[in-house]
């Protein structure tokens, strides 16, 4: 289900989504932006899909590293109401059409921003443990998978390619989201001498197989880090 929407901003985004009567979606926490008048919306457990366990489909995010309680908004007025979203740090947002995907997507944690109600939320465990260990995500990833739109978050500026029977090798925190049927693991770097001089970091993303993926230019971890280096100590 295609949702109107429109995409605010050029370099730092916000997505602004028009809800007829009666129409839901479903936001991360603290996204929200700005919202017309008759827009209610209210904290739950759960996607509300009707697919995820509530309370337990709730765990299984948290141990995405995303939070326990997803943000309903409802359209209770007569007419169109718009409410718009936009992330915790500056970057670009990329609508997904599901069934452009297979009707599923695996996306990294801090990814996901809004989705359409009946999008059904979960965790889905990296397909090698060493994905989990060092990629950055920890052992799982958020599934979204339903017919219906998806938003988004990408820092910096978006890339996107499409694999046919490849390899892609890449910064971990660059990866964003990919099709399902990709394989996703995380491989040294290279030699001792490179991973320990190279300065790109000890290991790197490899997605193997056919399909799309979706990176970012300026993984946030990497910003954050930065700025601590610079700031002065005690």
């Amino acid at each position: 289900m295609l949702i109107e929407h429109t995409i605010l901003g050029n370099d730092m985004q916000a997505v602004e989504v028009t809800l007829q009567p009666g129409q839901e979606l479903v936001a991360e926490a603290s996204t929200l932006l700005a919202m017309d008048e008759g827009i209610t919306f209210e904290a739950r457990v759960g996607d509300g899909s009707g697919k995820s366990g509530g309370l337990m489909g709730a765990l299984g995010r948290a141990v995405t590293g995303a939070g326990v309680f997803l943000t309903h908004f409802e359209n209770g007025g007569s007419g169109p109401a718009k409410v718009s979203f936009a992330a915790n740090s500056p970057g670009r947002i990329v609508p997904v059409h599901l069934p452009d995907w297979g009707n599923a997507i695996k996306v990294e944690h801090s990814g996901f921003l809004c989705a359409t109600k009946g999008t059904h939320i979960n965790a889905k465990r990296a397909n090698r443990i060493r994905a989990g260990v060092f990629g950055g995500a920890g052992f799982f990833l958020q599934q979204l998978e339903g017919d219906g739109t998806a938003f988004l978050h990408c820092c910096g500026s978006v890339i996107e390619r499409t694999l046919d029977d490849e390899v892609l090798r890449c910064e971990p925190g660059a990866v964003v989201a990919f099709d399902q049927g990709l394989d996703f693991s995380i491989e040294r770097a290279g030699n001792l001498k490179t991973m320990v001089f190279g300065g790109d970091g000890v290991f790197l993303a490899t997605i193997r197989g056919s399909g799309k993926v979706i990176m970012q230019s300026l993984p946030w971890g990497r910003v954050v880090s930065h700025i601590v280096a610079q700031c002065p100590s005690k």
